[in-house]
């Protein structure tokens, strides 16, 4: 079977911002605190210690209380939300969107992620504890993101209206889903608990918050994973002077901005408004605007004074929700967080939010890229040994892959690279003769270079095109491969759904992810079965 690794640098599936991150360029390390190495949480304890706001420890425990009420949970999920009441305690969490059945693969990936992360500063600093954490983000508010899941091939979407946070949507309407669903699932191995999970999750919470919270309770309460829910006024108290900090002074806008035009050539992942706040009700959730001395929500015919909006921020702070460039900032001033594990896209933006948080006075945490993975079958890696592939040529594109593997079947090659410089050779000597003459003979010699070399590569072309069809049934063979490795011609993580392996092995996919992946390694592991 193929042993070769790649690492997220060689893969070719990150932007140049993460990959100068991850390579620790010095035009980069101005948008971060602490690179995510081991030995360098122990500053970021000291400081978050330090800055942290102790007395939130007891509003968070009771308020995780209210909500794990009902929820079968493990024993050490019990113990880490006791936990965090003491002062060592601290987190490591990730967050996702409320994907349908989970969504993509890397839903698992992140929480995994956090999971041995946990374990890890665990095991270097035992004095003090590290409790795992999934944040939801139930506030989000694009249901055309979260709605549907992949399974074989197929897409199973949830058709509704909606409007509002995601996170109190009724369930209502995806028992319809589970039976499509279960019929396409047929009766493998471990179809019936996929089935039941479903049905517990969906067709049994009234919401898609609750939901989420039991599927993924489910999966991962065994190994400790506390789940918050944020959208709670009891939570939102404590965020409620950055609620007005935002509003008065806008802060976020005017760092954030200053970032971004350091970025240079770098893309932007997001950017701010003037105000990073949006009013939220059950089915309302829209932005602040400040016109004229007064603020405004968005599309509606709300209006607010300075008096009137602060009132309502300290009354009311569960009306208000923090946006792509603020819920950071309430995540690390609610939890005792040391560190955010996302994907690039998300480290992306986190990497715009430094000074932000540093004007405010709050800990920038560390930022880890979460784990990526590739499930592959022990027939897909003996096939890929018959084709003497390794997982690097796998993770070329197809055309890409498929020339340079014409290249090694061919009986003769394909490169006429070297016909090529005895060319450019020969009409060197020719253009030294040009010189010796007038302008339009060098003009004719350069004309004649361009033709011929102009030739050579369409012949190039023509004898790859002939391998090609030569060599058929081996690239046909290739192909199939990549499809099934990478459907839709892009990573199997960001569109496969869990339960197309879980079918299959069970709750074995997850011990053997939690088992193999490593926080810190940067590289896509390979887990076969």
């Amino acid at each position: 079977m193929p042993t070769d690794c790649i690492t997220y640098q060689d893969s070719g599936y990150f932007t140049p911002l993460i990959v100068d991150y991850l390579n620790q360029k010095p035009e980069v390390q101005q948008f971060y605190s602490r690179f995510p190495l081991l030995e360098n949480f122990a500053g970021q304890i000291a400081e978050k210690q330090q800055r942290y706001a102790h007395e939130n420890r007891a509003v968070l425990v009771e308020e995780l209380g209210k909500q794990y009420a009902g929820v079968k949970i493990s024993e050490l999920t019990r113990e880490n939300i006791s936990l965090l009441a003491q002062n060592n305690t601290f987190t490591v969490t990730t967050g996702h969107q409320l994907n349908l059945f989970t969504g993509p693969l890397y839903f698992l990936y992140k929480i995994i992620s956090a999971i041995n992360l946990a374990k890890e500063l665990g095991a270097k600093y035992p004095e003090n504890h590290f409790v795992p954490v999934y944040w939801m983000a139930t506030e989000d508010h694009d249901f055309e993101e979260i709605n549907y899941f992949n399974f074989r091939g197929k897409k199973f979407r949830w058709n509704r209206e909606s409007a509002g946070a995601v996170g109190r949507l009724s369930t209502e309407g995806l028992d319809d889903v589970l039976d499509i669903f279960a019929m396409e699932l047929g009766p493998g191995n471990h179809a019936q608990k996929l089935k039941d999970l479903f049905k517990e999750a969906y067709l049994s919470h009234t919401n898609l918050a609750d939901a989420t919270r039991f599927l993924a309770n489910e999966l991962f309460g065994e190994y400790g994973i506390v789940i918050i829910d944020a959208d709670a006024a009891a939570l939102k108290k404590t965020f409620i002077p950055y609620i007005k900090s935002e509003l008065e002074q806008q802060v976020s806008f005017g760092k954030v901005s200053e970032t971004i035009a350091k970025f240079g050539d770098y893309t932007v992942q997001v950017n701010p408004r003037e105000i990073n706040l949006f009013y939220l009700d059950d089915a309302l959730r829209e932005r602040f605007i400040f016109e004229n001395g007064k603020y405004f929500v968005n599309n509606t015919a709300l209006s607010f004074t300075k008096a009137e909006i602060f009132d309502l921020a300290e009354k009311h702070p569960e009306k208000f929700s923090p946006n792509v460039i603020t819920r950071p900032l309430y995540q690390e001033v609610l939890l005792p967080n040391l560190c955010y594990i996302g994907g690039g896209g998300e480290i992306a933006y986190w990497l715009e939010l430094k000074s932000f948080f540093e004007a405010v006075n709050v800990t920038f945490p560390v930022l880890l890229i979460r784990n990526s993975v590739l499930l592959s079958t022990e027939k897909q890696a003996r096939k890929a040994d018959r084709l003497q592939l390794g997982w690097r040529d796998l993770f070329m594109k197809q055309n890409a892959l498929a020339n340079k593997k014409i290249r090694q079947l061919s009986e003769f090659p394909i490169d006429l690279s070297e016909q090529k410089k005895l060319l450019s050779e020969q009409f060197q000597k020719l253009h030294n003769i040009a010189l010796q003459t007038d302008k339009s003979f060098i003009g004719a010699v350069k004309a004649q270079e361009v033709k011929q070399t102009k030739g050579l590569e369409n012949l190039e072309k023509r004898l790859l095109k002939a391998q090609k069809r030569k060599h058929a049934d081996e690239l046909e063979r290739i192909t199939d491969l990549q499809n099934a490795l990478f459907p839709f011609s892009g990573l199997q993580e960001r569109t496969t759904n869990f339960s197309e392996f879980y079918a299959e092995y069970g709750n074995d996919l997850i011990k053997a992810l939690v088992s193999r992946l490593k926080p810190f390694d940067n590289i896509f592991e390979i887990v076969i079965f």
